[in-house]
């Protein structure tokens, strides 16, 4: 159990560092956005992953607020890029 653990940590850390590397190097704002809904997704899969493993419920709230700063992150930044391409009035 304890290979699969260290397997589990190596792939979400890569994962995290990939990610980041995006949202710095991205070329547009929305590489970035993207890149940091990806973020937002993989800490809620850690997050996931330690309830299932520690066998508890106790971070799902954390879990859904995190949801939602992501949905409403997502939304605000359409807005930005709408209004700046003339699209939104």
């Amino acid at each position: 159990m304890s290979i699969l653990l260290g397997a589990i940590y190596v792939v979400f850390g890569v994962a995290a560092l990939l990610i980041v590397w995006r949202i710095i190097t991205g070329p547009s704002i929305l590489d970035r956005a993207v890149a940091a809904d990806v973020l937002l997704t993989l800490v809620m899969c850690v997050l996931g992953a330690e309830m299932a493993i520690n066998h508890h419920t106790r971070t799902l709230p954390l879990m859904l607020i995190v949801a939602a700063v992501g949905v409403f992150g997502s939304i605000s930044i359409a807005r930005f890029v709408a209004r700046r391409d003339g699209g939104g009035r």
